[in-house]
């Protein structure tokens, strides 16, 4: 008897991706095969020879580029001396998720379909192309791929003997079981946010936990944005970075949101516990504390203020012993509840919290055990660094606009990590903040002699300002910078070191204030203005050009 073994390996930006393959995950487990899903970095690929069938589900990024956490897969499934035949044992099938509205829509996956056929692999199906644009999303396209995908894999591996796939009436296990500690257990020290003696550089499994030095409002308090310059000490940390590099910041949930959760699902928010995994071969997760208590894990871990998926509302509804409710519940999990589930939950950008409090009789009733199937872990949020560490060493600033704005729900939205961060004040002691530093995507000129053309209107102009500082640090005099923002009076960010680098002829400054006359003028307008200048510089000096919104 052949094992009944299946891998889904997945590339996940902003975690679709990952919902998806924890989905075929589950599917798998009700026909009965052995089944892991792992993002790409975390599995070992040399062992891709050994696998019998394996699923892909991969997101693309940007241009065209593979998430995160499949760039070290990435390059390795790429290297010139894989030998042709390598995966000849191999059956596989991918899931690509992307957004038609982009030039190389899925491309990834198309990508990895092909180089896994070269490697000699043998395609279930042809590739998958999810797409954001859909009406009803990517499921359009992975609902009815799934079905067929299934049928594919059954004919080659049969159900044992004896046994049915698991309806879908019934609950499968969680993925880990919770066991609470007696309530005199000693409490741990609050684990994630002491600032350690670094290891390694930090990373997303051991975050730097940076005191929070200033957080100053740069726009006028009569303005509608509230845009925040925020500095950071990372003395001692090991981090270094240049000018287009990202600092990545690990957000939190507000104590009021915790509170409320807490008691809609009548949970103590001290109380201790340790999680097991279900099934041998699960790692537990990554950045919980054990033992954690249950305000740690609702506070720093699951994402509570997400806009829940349809998944989601799937394992709700298994724990609903309200027939209303459970019949609302699996009308929104059901392919033909796509359109209703989205304008209750995406338009209205209705948050995870808030469609419990909808569901009252079924929270209250939810198994704690259940709440990491059931809510997605908090990502962490990416911010351009706004400063160079030669203008200021063991520093790292953001410029960062406050996200809040109204939908038909009376109460306005608001974005987790910003309004987090606003909220800090580091008068009131010791705020820290959990962060880490990935390479960005532009790259600045080392030649002094080539100019720099850089287009940056609103809070897009952080990451030039990190290239100005450094570039003037270093003596290069050729940068151009066009600036766009509302009102001069309002939100013209930096201004006065824009001035003072325009008066040592270090800096040529062209603004753009779009409401400070009749007719609206943005940077674009500048720029055709400045059209003789722009090609002067491209066409004799070799210019290179950078924009960011």
């Amino acid at each position: 008897m052949v094992e009944r073994k299946l891998l889904v390996l997945f590339g996940s930006q902003t975690g679709t991706a990952q919902d998806t393959a924890e989905r075929i995950g589950r599917e798998a487990k009700r026909r009965h095969f052995q089944c892991r899903v792992e993002a790409l970095d975390s599995y070992d690929v040399a062992n891709l020879i050994n696998e019998l069938l394996v699923v892909f589900v991969c997101a693309t990024t940007g241009q065209g580029d593979p998430p995160d956490n499949m760039k070290m897969f990435w390059r390795f499934l790429f290297r010139k001396n894989l030998p042709p035949g390598s995966l000849c044992q191999l059956d596989y099938a991918v899931l690509g998720l992307g957004d038609s509205s982009y030039p190389k829509f899925n491309f990834v996956a198309k990508k990895l379909h092909k180089r896994v056929l070269q490697l000699g692999g043998n395609p279930l199906l042809p590739v998958a192309l999810g797409d954001d644009q859909h009406d009803l999303g990517p499921d359009a396209v992975v609902d009815p791929w799934l079905v067929a995908l299934w049928d594919k894999i059954l004919a080659l591996y049969p159900l044992p003997l004896g046994l049915d796939i698991i309806s879908p009436d019934v609950r499968l296990p969680p993925k880990y079981t919770l066991h609470y500690l007696a309530e005199d257990s000693p409490h741990p020290d609050g684990g994630l946010l002491q600032p350690t003696a670094p290891r390694a550089v930090p990373s997303e499994l051991h975050p730097f936990a940076a005191r929070v030095v200033s957080n100053q409002r740069v726009t006028a308090e009569s303005h509608f944005q509230d845009v925040r310059l925020i500095e950071f000490d990372v003395t001692g940390s090991g981090i270094t970075f240049s000018a287009g590099d990202v600092v990545m910041i690990q957000p939190q949930n507000c104590p009021e949101d915790v509170q409320q959760f807490c008691q809609l699902l009548r949970l103590d928010p001290d109380r201790l516990f340790v999680l097991k995994p279900t099934e041998p071969g699960t790692s537990l997760p990554a950045l919980l504390p054990q033992p954690c208590t249950i305000r740690h894990l609702v506070t720093h871990y699951l994402d509570i203020s997400c806009v829940p998926r349809r998944s989601f509302f799937e394992l709700l509804s298994y724990f609903s012993t309200n027939e209303l409710e459970r019949e609302k519940l699996q009308e929104f999990s059901s392919a033909q509840g796509q359109e209703e589930l989205y304008s209750y939950c995406n338009r209205p950008r209705r948050t995870t919290l808030e469609a419990l409090w909808d569901f009252p009789h079924t929270t209250c009733a939810i198994p704690p055990e259940y709440l990491l199937d059931l809510i997605p872990r908090i990502r962490p949020r990416a911010f351009s660094i706004a400063s160079s560490m030669l203008a200021h060493p063991d520093r790292i600033q953001i410029l960062m606009a406050v996200v809040r704005y109204k939908t038909r729900l009376s109460k306005p939205r608001h974005g987790l990590c910003s309004t987090w961060l606003a909220s800090l004040n580091p008068e009131q002691g010791d705020v820290r903040v959990p962060l880490w530093v990935k390479k960005g995507g532009m790259k600045f000129p080392a030649d002094p002699d080539t100019p720099v053309i850089m287009i940056g209107p609103g809070t897009g102009v952080a990451p030039f300002r990190a290239a100005i500082q450094e570039r003037v640090a270093q003596g290069h005099r050729g940068n151009c910078l066009f600036f766009g923002c509302r009102q001069k009076s309002k939100d013209f960010y930096c201004q006065a070191e824009w001035e003072e680098l325009v008066t040592k002829g270090f800096l040529m400054l062209f603004t753009a204030f779009s409401r400070d006359q009749e007719e609206k003028v943005y940077v674009q307008h500048r720029i055709q203005e400045n059209r003789r200048l722009v090609w002067e510089l491209l066409s004799s000096r070799s210019a290179h050009v950078y924009l960011a919104g």
